[in-house]
Order: structure tokens, then sequence, then C-alpha cells
């Protein structure tokens, strides 16, 4: 990497905001999201913001860029960024500050790559036009980077376009993005929510290494606890926009000061118990040796096998690239197998959704992970909800609107959402929209893919309670994808373990989750972070060994 001049000595004050006040606009008034925040960050420094949805976080991070989202505005205090008042400074100033010496790193890569350009025309974008690099330097930076973290094929994953890859490793481009111009401060948006356990501990591995190498400061944005303890000298505790707690990690995570830190270090409790096998005959939906992929030299999925029983979870894990959101695509016909079927009740479901019938494709609904990509920012919530009942069972306007409302009351939020936009909601009342949505299709299957590594722990564990509580009054199944290892302990019945493509192992939780385990689900449960600042080292250390 080019050296950056403006680098200074570790331990140097970079980002201060004093009595930092942020407004949003809702319905034309203005109110208070950011109430005084006081922030110090000093080069070589990571600073932990956590706190659940809402909290403030994001909102307070990108301020650090002197930048707010649509909506909003900063209505008091100061944000000075290495002696320049952001507050106050021209916009070009910000500007030639922003991916040279400013990096954000976002939390949803896929609404934030271009799908009309390549990888590493992305990569090479800011340091071109900040005349850190050349072309060539950036493309060679570029696979050296890929590289670090771990992205299979570095030479050549550049030349792929945002939608040929998976969401894990979209996500570890936009963080090589972020490294591009070795910038002075790096604002990571909860950066690894989208990736699996072991790609997470390669990517805070590269995250550390990449911040003591080059006395980079970073503010780490999460809700995970136990991620933000592996890189975070300090952490600071936000509620409703109010500074809750602030401390040095080790001393906040042994003895909390406060009841809400408390309550964020004992989130995901919540475990239901496995639900045995109903043994009926057909399922309600089989996969029979399903193989699949994009084009004619991308096979992702290899002969796979799935049985998913009626009022039972079914949860796949894995890697990112393994094959688990491929699988929901095979299922729903998105992606047309090259080999196998899928039958729905015993009957052969056909190969592309294009040829199944209205009531074959409203059996099988999908949740997705990002609901920001998934909604129409445009439509109303009465609108998203409202569409599927028209278009599955032909309600009328009056029948719709009665359906609608009994569905917000189904997913725990009031009438009055109806008329709301998805901007207008946080991100756990969104992900509750999208259930709605696909409850309102009144299918036998729900396949949830990531549906919760969005979501703060807190939020989290309210949306499983409230699919499980679903589960019980309308007998529905579910497709559970996930990464999260205590979401597959809160939610699952069955397990299937994923690997390349390929079912590695599958049986019911206490099985597969009860040693001896197989090789490469060991490796996974080994690689839960857990909520001590020395785990990742030791695990490193340990590996390397």
């Amino acid at each position: 990497m080019t050296s950056n001049p403006s680098n200074g000595n570790k331990g140097e004050v970079l980002l201060e905001m004093r009595d930092l006040r942020i407004e949003g606009q809702s319905d034309e008034q203005w109110h208070e999201i950011v109430c005084g925040v006081d922030l110090t960050l000093r080069r070589g420094e990571v600073l932990g913001l956590i706190g659940e949805s809402g909290a403030g976080k994001s909102t307070i991070g990108i301020a650090g860029m002197g930048f707010t989202r649509p909506g909003c505005r900063i209505s008091g205090g100061t944000i000075t960024f290495d002696g320049i008042e952001l507050t106050s400074a021209p916009e070009e100033t910000k500007r030639a500050l922003r991916g040279a010496r400013i990096a954000y790193v976002a939390q949803s890569a896929a609404a934030s790559f271009n799908p009309a350009h390549k990888l590493i025309q992305q990569f090479a974008e800011a340091p071109v036009q900040h005349g850190v690099l050349n072309s060539s330097e950036a493309s060679k930076n570029a696979i050296d980077l890929y590289r670090r973290l771990q992205l299979p094929d570095p030479e050549t994953i550049g030349s792929r376009y945002p939608h040929q890859v998976s969401g894990g490793q979209l996500q570890r481009a936009m963080v090589a993005m972020a490294m591009a111009c070795k910038p002075d401060l790096i604002v990571f948006d909860e950066p690894t929510t989208a990736l699996d356990v072991t790609t997470q501990i390669e990517v805070l591995a590269a995250i550390k290494d990449v911040v003591h190498q080059f006395n980079t400061a970073a503010i780490y944005i999460t809700h995970d606890l136990a991620v933000v303890a592996q890189l975070a000298d300090r952490i600071m505790v936000l509620r409703y926009g109010n500074l809750i707690e602030e401390g040095e990690t080790r001393a906040m995570l042994a003895e909390p000061k406060e009841d809400y830190t408390s309550q964020l270090l004992a989130v995901r409790s919540y475990q239901r118990d496995e639900m045995p096998p109903t043994q009926e005959d057909p399922p309600l939906l089989e996969v029979r040796g399903v193989s699949a992929g994009y084009g004619p030299l991308i096979k992702v999925l290899d002969d796979v096998s799935v049985k998913i029983e009626r009022k039972r979870t079914v949860a796949v894990v894995g890697e990112s690239g393994s094959g688990k959101s491929t699988l929901a695509r095979a299922i729903t016909g998105l992606l047309p197998p090259y080999e196998g079927s899928v039958l729905f009740k015993g009957q052969p479901l056909p190969p592309s959704y294009k040829n199944r019938t209205k009531d074959q494709l409203r059996q099988v609904q999908m949740i997705y992970q990002m609901p920001d990509v998934a909604l129409n920012p445009k439509q109303k919530v009465r609108d998203v909800i409202g569409r599927p009942l028209g278009f599955y069972l032909g309600m009328d306007e009056a029948a719709r609107e009665r359906r609608m409302r009994d569905l917000l009351e189904m997913i725990e939020l009031p009438a009055d959402f109806a008329d709301r936009l998805p901007g207008e909601l946080s991100g756990g009342q969104k992900q509750r929209i999208c259930i709605a949505r696909a409850l309102a299709a009144e299918p036998e299957l729900i396949i949830c893919d990531e549906v919760t590594s969005a979501l703060d722990q807190l939020v989290a564990e309210e949306i499983l309670k409230l699919l499980q509580r679903l589960q019980d009054e309308l007998e529905v199944s579910y497709l559970f994808i996930t990464h999260d290892l205590a979401t597959v302990r809160a939610i699952s019945d069955q397990i299937v373990v994923m690997l390349r493509g390929r079912v590695v192992q599958q049986g019911g939780k206490t099985q597969v989750l009860t040693p001896p385990h197989h090789e490469y689900t060991d490796l996974l449960l080994s690689s839960v972070p857990e909520m001590d600042p020395d785990w990742l080292d030791e695990l490193l250390d340990k590996r390397a060994s």
C-alpha cells in the first residue's frame, strides 16, 4: 500500500465530538435522535459503539465523516477531524477526506455496490480519484487485500459483478475497498453481520491487523458484544441517542455499571426444545439430489438432499459460499437445478417458478436477509402487505384492509403503521413487515434467509420468539438459513450442515450439536466468538500451532 503521509503518532487525538446533537425528520417534524454525545478517538485506537436498533450508533459513526443521512441534520455541537471542524467545513473539503482519509464500511454490501460494475473497478475508484494509486497499482493492491481477507481466487474474483459472489464475499470486498487508501479513520458499520463464524474470524483478524499495522483509528459499530470485545479498546453503550455507559473494554465486560449494559451482555438466552420428527410420508418438502449453479462453469450445489416436515424448523448452516441461499433459490424455482428434483407434498415442483401454478408459488414464501433491500422504499406498508393478498387470494380492497390489520396485529405492530414508508421504520420493524408479507400468502413453508443477521441481539430475539409463536398458531414450517449458531440453538428442530455445496452432516439439533461432531461442524462451533477480549488471539494462535 502507498503510505499516507497524514498519519501521525499513535495516541494523538484524531476525532473529537462535543455535545453532538442530530435531528431526524418525521411527518415534517424534527426530533432529536442523538442527544448531546461526546466522543474522543485517538490514532490507532478502536472504539466500539453498541446498542439496540435505533440507538444512534450508525448516525454517530457517519457523523464522523461530516455526513448525515437524508432526513437528518446536525443541530448542535462540534465534530473535529485532525484539526478540521467538519460541521462548518466546505463540502469540497469533506469530499477530499471521504474515501481517502476517512473510509466507511456499510452493513449492507448488497445495497452499497453498483450492480453494473465489476468489483475491482469499484475498488479502484477511490484510490485513483484521490491520486493515491494509478489503475495498475490499484489492481495489484486489490488482489493483495482480497488475499488477506481470505476471498476465493483473489487474482480473478475482482472480475466478477456483485451478484456473482455470496453475501459474505461481497462484505469482505467492501472491507478491502475501505482499506484501499490506507485511511486514518475507518467507520465499520456492522461489517461482519452478514458473515458466517469462520469467515468472521478471518475478517476480524484482518481488521485488527490493518488497524495495528497502519496506525489506523476505527469506530466499530455492532450489536454483538462478543465481536466488539475482540477489537475495541473502549466501548460506548448507546440507547435512544444517549450515552449510557463508556469504559475500557475489559472493565466493562467484567463489571458493567448500568443495568442496560448488563441486559446486552445477557441476551440470546431464548431456546426452544427440539421437536421430534413426525416421520410423515411424504414430508412437506423434499429436495432430492439437487445440483445447481450459475452458468456451466460455476457449480454451487452438488447432490443436495434435504427433508422438511410439517410444523418443523430445519436450520441450514455453513460458511459463506457453501450454497445455503442457492439451495433456497433452487427450492423456490428462482434457479432451476441442473439435476435432481424438489417435491412438495410428494408432488414434483416445476424447476422454474415461471412454470409453477399460482397455488404452488403461494405455498412457499421467502423472508430475505436485508429488509432495506427487500422492501420498496416508495410503497407504504399497506401496499407491501396488500399485494400478496390480492395476487394470491383474490381479495378485494375492503377484505385486504381487514386482513392487513389482522396481520399487523399478528406481528405485534400498531394498525397505524399501515400508512408508513419503510424509511420510517426501524430494522426490526421492517423485518416484521417482511414476515407479514410472507404470511399474507398463507404459505405452508417459509424460507427465512438470514432474517436476524442484520438485527441487534435484543430485536433478533424478539423476532425469533415471534416466528416461533406464529409457527405454533399457524402450523407453518421453516427452512432457516443462518450462520448464527445461537439462532440455530434457539429455534431449530433439525440441522443441515453444508460445505462447498454439499451436505456434510444433518440430523436432529441435539444429535448434531452433541460431540463427537463432524470435523467441519466442530470448526463452526469453535468459531463462535466468546465474551473474552483474548478469545480471537488465542484461537488464531491455537490454529496456527
